[in-house]
């Protein structure tokens, strides 16, 4: 038996094998003249956000330097976001910006459960950057991180977004929910940093890393930001109910949506329960899926922190969850928060 070759041969018209030529590849042109897509994305996120990024730096009540930190303004007229612990307990704060001005600023309000802080310095007309919507993220989606790590004033570093809804527990045991999880690279000078998509638009800010890991980066989620820089700049503080609970957004299935009759298409996973908590005497457990609170749909933990503000401390209130796919609802009574940074 003949030995057949595996590799087809193509015949041309006088009957020989045809063996196409091998193409040249085409001459690359200059980097000047075109960016390929990703750079460009990264350059003109840059580009527009840049500008209103600054560099923050804190005193002791003695006069030493006390640490410092990255932030940006979000308004014309100079309010600024960062992280609760880069100004938490600061004699001094001194931001300086793109353009080498230097401002004092003020403290309005900082919120260590969320790891949030609003200064201001004081001005018209600066550079600032929008909030965009972190509801509307998905995993794989590019993001740039900008800030001054290690002092090395506006350090750009991109990746993507490794993962949505986690909960993180701080150094100093906060447990923060729905955390966003990067790989585009921070280090300790990057927190207070806007996390921004590929539209210039500041979707997170960057606020921890794991030390002993690479790539592993979280940002708290935009619309937990412009909730609570509101509520900051409104009464320089939050009280908030408390209730005990850690999770992370998950997807409803579509049976338990229709059996249930459910307005919603996603819930909170609840992670873990903290002994002696309003939740732990309410009676949840650990993997309930908590859907409404008083009556009003919960389709996130964003929408619980939302309800969870002070009027809701020590009101008798209704929370429905899923559990093993019944529907069950449980009598609490939050509590005020009294975590500190």
């Amino acid at each position: 038996m003949k030995n057949v070759e595996n590799t087809p041969q193509f015949i041309s018209n006088a009957g020989e094998p045809f063996r196409p030529e091998a193409v040249p590849p085409k001459e690359a042109l200059p980097d000047g003249k075109l960016l390929d897509a990703y750079s460009e994305a990264v350059t003109q996120a840059t580009e527009t956000v840049y500008p209103s990024v600054v560099k923050i730096e804190t005193l002791h009540k003695s006069g030493k330097h006390l640490g410092g930190g990255s932030g940006f303004i979000f308004t014309p007229d100079g309010f600024i976001l960062t992280n609760s612990h880069v100004v938490h307990e600061a004699a001094g704060i001194e931001v300086k910006l793109t353009d080498g001005r230097s401002f004092l600023a003020d403290l309005i309000g900082d919120d260590p459960d969320t790891d949030l802080a609003v200064i201001r310095i004081h001005g018209a007309s600066f550079p600032y950057s929008l909030l965009g919507d972190s509801k509307a993220l998905k995993v794989g989606q590019l993001v740039i991180a900008i800030g001054n790590p290690y002092g090395f004033q506006y350090t750009v570093t991109a990746g993507v977004i490794s993962a949505l809804g986690r909960s993180f527990r701080s150094g100093n045991g906060r447990l923060m929910d729905n955390i966003i999880q990067t790989d585009a690279a921070l280090n300790p000078g990057n927190s207070g940093g806007p996390l921004v998509s590929s539209r210039g638009e500041v979707i997170g800010v960057n606020t921890a890393i794991i030390q002993v890991a690479q790539g592993i980066c979280f940002a708290i989620p935009s619309q937990t930001a412009k909730f609570v820089a509101s509520l900051l700049m409104k009464e320089g503080r939050i009280r908030r109910a408390f209730i005990g609970i850690g999770g992370q957004n998950v997807p409803l299935a579509q049976q338990l949506i229709r059996f249930h009759g459910l307005s919603v298409t996603s819930g909170i996973l609840v992670i873990t329960i903290e002994p002696g908590s309003p939740a732990w005497r309410a009676g949840l457990h650990e993997g309930d899926l908590v859907v409404a609170y008083n009556n009003e749909s919960v389709s996130g933990i964003d929408e619980l922190h939302q309800i969870l503000t002070g009027n809701q401390i020590e009101a008798v209130a209704l929370i429905t969850v899923i559990r093993h796919n019944e529907k069950l609802t449980f009598q609490i009574v939050p509590r005020e928060s009294q975590r500190v940074g």
